[in-house]
């Protein structure tokens, strides 16, 4: 293969931030044979490209410095200089919708975009549209943060990138690289699919492709008889239903490795401290092969980035749909489950939880100031050690002593509490028959809580804050963060089996 210059990729460009502290890939295409020379900061670097024409030289680490500096990649045919390149930490913020809302669609959005203006803060957006050849152009530029970079920037990356920002007081670059309606066997290498529980991702593609031609038409006539019927609606001047949804056949960014081709794979091997994952909803009907997914997905990155085992923070799915009197089983409380048991199972990887933060009925909740506050609180604790406790409590374990469970709690702090000083709510037993009952709780230490009910003498599990929105989720420790939704049984639940 011949090129006829050096070229880059586009996540390597003028005002990005680099890794602090860690080695950087520089790496592109040249032509097979050619030397390429990098240099940047004092350092001096040359290699070869190899048969196929690609290249690739390892900067030694660096301390953070926001003092902008230029980088020169020469070779035989060209030279390439690349102006204002900082040093310091970068985040890679991806998911579906809700880390894909943009600042414009959230409170207070207005005003926060207008004051927008932190150039130790570098925003890179990844296109949805090139990466699915769309449009053509580079997957993304690295822009400082200005009110024009930042207003279709995602909301809950903006909030977590300036905070973490203004306390670590080095440059901060993020990478929002987001696909609303995605599920996450699309951000997925396709080799890692190829088991027995996830073959099906695959397969899928399949029946979409018979189904294509019969689907499109179909969907045709449905979004033209919901024109008319809009059209009707608005003339009488109320708001019409939204229109319906594509149907899977018709989503290209729902076929098994798609957009980890398109977003993913470009920005590997940049160097980054760690990825916050904020995606779940479109995996609910499947719940439980959730917890078999999201495992994989995190080790197929990080065995493709070959970078270790980075941090990954997991957003947990929030409170949402209606409030039930007593305690049901729900897929979307099973799939916030598979996120917890992901969290505690998979090495260096931690629950951001938001429990008490969404909406009833939206799923999109308008409050991205606070998750991204608890995405830095989970970083500031988890990855950089800072003297915060950046979560409420999480479950460990739980033993039956009678007609009592006892509940174990890890991440107490300096003691479990109510954030409003009532007794426990949230709290449901079963027994043998598994069938749930509220039940009452109390805090008996540190870090335990004795959960019973008159309606099961004998208990064998315990679950707390599980159905979809549960109405008053008070636990807490000295952070004032909710405890985590958990489930001490491993019962089979509404998905069990879906694949």
């Amino acid at each position: 293969m011949t090129f006829a210059k050096i070229t880059l990729p586009d996540v390597l460009n003028s005002g990005m931030v680099l890794q602090q502290k860690q080695k950087d890939p520089i790496w592109g295409t040249a032509n097979p044979g050619e030397k390429i020379t990098v240099e940047f900061a004092g350092q001096h670097k040359s290699t070869i490209a190899n048969t196929t024409g690609h290249w690739k030289i390892w900067l030694e680490p660096m301390q953070a410095s926001s003092t902008p500096r230029t980088m020169k990649i020469s070779g035989t045919t060209n030279t390439i200089v690349l102006h204002d390149i900082l040093i310091g930490e970068v985040w890679l913020c991806s998911g579906q919708s809700n880390m894909q809302l943009i600042l414009e669609s959230t409170n207070k959005g207005d005003s926060v975009i207008a004051s927008a203006n932190y150039p130790m803060l570098r925003l890179f957006n990844v296109s949805r549209a090139v990466a699915f050849k769309h449009q053509s152009g580079p997957l993304a530029i690295w822009e400082k943060c200005t009110p024009a970079s930042v207003k279709d920037f995602s909301a809950a990356a903006y909030y977590f990138g300036l905070l973490l920002q203004k306390k670590l007081n080095v440059p901060v670059g993020i990478i929002n690289a987001s696909f609303g309606g995605s599920q996450a066997e699309a951000w997925t290498p396709i080799e890692y699919l190829h088991t027995p529980d996830l073959q099906p991702c695959i397969d899928r593609e399949k029946i979409w492709d018979a189904e294509r031609p019969q689907v499109r038409k179909e969907y045709a006539a449905a979004l033209e008889k919901w024109r008319e019927y809009a059209a009707k609606e608005r003339a009488a001047g109320r708001e019409p239903k939204e229109a319906p949804h594509p149907p899977d056949a018709l989503r290209e960014y729902r076929i098994a490795a798609s957009i980890y081709n398109g977003m993913i794979k470009p920005l590997i091997p940049f160097r980054m401290k760690g990825v916050i994952w904020y995606q779940g909803e479109n995996n609910e009907g499947r719940a439980e092969q959730y917890g078999i997914l999201l495992p994989t997905m995190i080790r197929a990155w990080r065995a493709k980035w070959q970078q270790g085992n980075f941090p990954f923070g997991i957003v947990q799915l929030p409170n949402y749909r209606d409030h039930k009197t007593q305690p049901v089983e729900d897929a979307w409380s099973d799939l916030r489950d598979a996120q917890r048991w992901t969290a505690d199972t998979v090495k260096n990887t931690g629950l951001i939880v938001t429990i008490n933060i969404g909406e009833a009925h939206n799923i999109h909740s308008k409050d991205k100031l606070d998750v991204g506050k608890r995405m830095y609180l989970w970083a500031l604790d988890f990855v950089y050690h800072y003297p915060v406790l950046g979560s409420g409590p999480f479950f460990q374990n739980a033993i039956a002593k009678g007609k009592y469970i006892i509940v174990k709690f890890k991440e107490a702090g300096t003691g479990l509490k109510t954030k409003d000083g009532e007794a426990l709510h949230e709290f449901a037993l079963a027994g043998a028959s598994r069938q749930w009952h509220w039940a009452q709780a109390k805090i008996i230490g540190k870090n335990l809580v004795k959960v019973w009910s008159k309606a099961v003498p004998k208990p064998v599990a315990v679950r707390y804050a599980f159905n979809s929105n549960p109405r008053d989720p008070n636990l807490t420790n000295n952070s004032g963060l909710p405890a985590s939704p958990f489930r001490s049984d491993n019962w089979p639940g509404p998905t069990a089996g879906k694949r």
